[in-house]
């Protein structure tokens, strides 16, 4: 595989984009072995790639291989797994209607990142609305989304609800033992409520029903007035990614989302397989 074949996976462009980047010197090529002190630059980097690629696609997460490319450092990933701090004001849609896409936060390669379907580049496991703010795992293997997003996968969802209406222990109750959405008649019950203030209420899900927070405040006779999602399974919202970044998910933010048996490399693996 030659190095344009690799930034092409990336999303730096087409493949004669990325021959066009490479024959401008504007690429240069780090791996464990080298630091930024030992940059490989373009001149190279074909070579040095074209024996190294083979391992690199197979064992995406253990061979560390990073890119320069226009001057910013990029990490190589076989997929994407992407966290990110969604802002208020901002619509989880690559056609918005009224406010900015979450997809417009992002860098190019991760919006361009080349796909069999026709939308291009890592979606969001499920939706956040407009006015909502927190987490937002975002992803271009298809069977990750699934699993994150799946009801039946039971990943529990923290979010911290702000309600215009005092809080009190009955509407808690209510929350845990279960309520009827006018939707449906099956009873939708809280995997978790904790009053942590008057107004601001703790609340864990397991399923993804639309508006459904919203909903179940007001079948309990309360309001959401500010909604914010702060964990996803075992993986809290860091302090240090502020509204509208992203960072690459870790092996370890995997292990707390999935469990201890599950990481980068092999969700990758299952993936491959599947």
């Amino acid at each position: 595989m030659h190095l344009e074949d690799i930034l092409y996976t990336q999303g730096f462009g087409t493949r004669r984009v990325c021959a066009g980047l490479l024959e401008k010197g504007l690429v240069q090529v780090y791996t464990n072995e080298y630091s930024s002190e030992k940059e490989i630059n373009s001149a190279v980097a074909g070579v040095f790639i074209a024996s190294t690629a083979t391992e690199c696609i197979a064992n995406a997460g253990s061979f560390n291989l990073r890119f320069k490319v226009q001057g910013v450092d990029w990490e190589y990933h076989d997929k994407a797994y992407v966290l990110f701090h969604k802002p208020a004001g901002s619509e989880c849609s690559q056609k918005p209607s009224m406010y900015p896409s979450i997809y417009t936060f992002l860098p190019s390669p991760l919006r361009l990142r080349p796909q069999k379907s026709a939308i291009q580049g890592v979606q969001a496991v499920g939706r956040l609305d407009q006015d909502t703010t927190g987490m937002l795992l975002m992803s271009d293997d298809g069977q990750f989304i699934h699993r994150m997003s799946s009801p039946k996968k039971h990943v529990s969802k923290v979010y911290e609800v702000t309600t215009k209406h005092p809080l009190d222990d009955k509407q808690v109750q209510k929350l845990l033992s279960g309520v009827v959405l006018d939707d449906d008649p099956k009873p939708v019950k809280a995997a978790a409520a904790e009053i942590v203030s008057e107004h601001h209420l703790k609340l864990t899900l397991t399923e993804g029903k639309y508006h459904q927070v919203k909903r179940m405040l007001a079948a309990v006779s309360n309001r959401v007035e500010g909604l914010h999602r702060s964990q996803i399974g075992g993986l809290k919202l860091p302090d240090d990614l502020l509204p509208g970044q992203w960072r690459w998910l870790t092996e370890a933010d995997m292990a707390l989302m999935l469990g201890p048996s599950v990481s980068v490399t092999s969700q990758i693996s299952q993936t491959k397989s599947e």
